[in-house]
């Protein structure tokens, strides 16, 4: 038996080879492999970094594949988004710059990468570190006049700037600047920071531990120094069917000073302008007034306030009744008969315009351009010649109009 079977061993190992070449065939044949780019790149994972090294440079964050893989593993590739990892092992490195091959790990079996787009990522590593930097608050400008700022205090006094060592030994200065100019209150505001390098220039990139400060400074009104409103006096009343819509002033409020602070201090809080005559206006005024003021007492800045009056026509409405029709474009040899001679016709506008309207100010017509003989229904057509006034309805909105031939020999009538 032995004897026969090592006869025979080389036909046994020929036809194993035979069917499993068959087997192979198969398979491929119901299953064929397909070499195929993978349809969304893979990101990169970064692992094993030194948590004292920061990445500084603008690396590539994303990998595209190449893969051999039977049609059914590939239909798994593709519906299963987490199948495949790309991942950048930055174990053992160091400050510097590094060229480093991803490594690709795939969820499914059969495949085979047949290439990786890009092969390697450049890397630049530096050392992180993190300085501690006082902050530098720069004021500018000059509260209102009358107006004197306390001592300035804010926090924090000082921040950490953490990142890449390059980075942070440029800074020269973390910064906040405020604009002090005619503040006339007192200031609690947060402030930003910016952090600069030796040529005012900003260091972007780093990490502060806040961005901001939180600024106190009192502020307080100067001896003999006081603000009070302003009070328009008008005389007069605008024009007939029409009304004030509204009186401003500019500054409403302004600031007054004595050598004497008792002077200041006994005034009532508001101070008169000069009469404004509003007798008759029908449209809106602007004028510079001055102020009266007290004896001993000054104006600071300008030394006059605008006032700006608003007026406006009191809004109305009326019917003008039995208004005559008249009809154009009437066609030669026909002649219009009217279901009536006439509309009322309802008008809104300024009183004061509705009250001119006159018999030849307001026209309504029904044109029959157009219309052959018979009976037909026409809304009237208007023309108001009064500017602001304008037709709201007509009454009623359609006129029945027949219209006929006229015989020979009776005279057309004219409208």
């Amino acid at each position: 038996m032995l004897r026969w079977i090592g006869k025979n061993l080389n036909t046994f190992l020929l036809a194993l080879m035979l069917a499993i070449t068959v087997w192979v065939a198969a398979v491929n044949e119901s299953d064929p492999n397909e070499v195929l780019e993978y349809p969304r790149p893979i990101e990169l994972e970064i692992v094993g970094k030194n948590t004292d090294l920061i990445i500084t440079n603008n690396y590539i964050k994303q990998v595209q594949l190449t893969l051999r893989a039977p049609r059914s593993v590939w239909a798994d590739l593709e519906s299963d988004e987490d199948s495949i990892k790309a991942v950048l092992d930055l174990s053992g490195y160091s400050v510097g710059e590094h060229s480093v091959a991803p490594q690709i790990q795939i969820g499914y079996q059969p495949v085979k990468i047949v290439s990786i787009s890009p092969p390697s990522i450049d890397i630049v590593l530096e050392e992180l570190v993190t300085e501690t930097f006082p902050v530098n608050l720069q004021l500018s400008g000059q509260p209102s006049v009358g107006y004197q700022t306390g001592n300035a205090s804010y926090t924090p006094r000082e921040i950490t700037v953490s990142g890449p060592k390059s980075l942070v030994d440029r800074v020269a200065i973390v910064q906040g600047v405020f604009d002090l100019t005619n503040i006339n209150e007192s200031i609690n505001e947060d402030v930003s920071l910016k952090v600069l390098d030796e040529f005012d220039q900003e260091v972007s990139g780093l990490t502060l531990s806040t961005n901001l400060v939180q600024l106190l400074i009192p502020v307080s009104q100067q001896g003999g120094y006081r603000d009070v409103a302003v009070k328009v006096l008008v005389e007069g009343q605008v024009a007939n069917l029409h009304r004030l819509t509204n009186i401003s002033v500019f500054p409403p409020v302004v600031t007054v000073y004595s050598s004497d602070p008792e002077l200041v201090t006994q005034l009532s809080g508001v101070l008169e302008t000069e009469a404004l005559d509003i007798n008759g206006i029908s449209d809106d005024l602007s004028a510079r007034l001055q102020l009266s003021l007290p004896e001993n007492i000054q104006l600071v800045g300008d030394q006059t306030v605008l006032v700006t009056v608003g007026v406006e026509a009191i809004l109305g409405s009326q019917t003008i009744a039995d208004r005559p029709l008249e009809v154009v474009n009437l066609a030669p040899g026909l002649s219009a008969e009217l279901s009536s001679q006439t509309v009322d016709v309802i008008v809104s506008g300024p009183l004061s315009s509705l009250e001119k309207i006159g018999s030849t100010d307001l026209r309504v017509f029904v044109d029959v351009d157009g219309l052959d003989v018979g009976t037909h229904q026409v809304t009237p057509a208007f023309e108001i010649l009064i500017d602001g006034v304008k037709v709201e309805s007509l009454l009623p909105e359609s006129i029945e109009i027949i219209l006929k031939v006229t015989p020979q020999g009776t005279p057309t009538p004219t409208p």
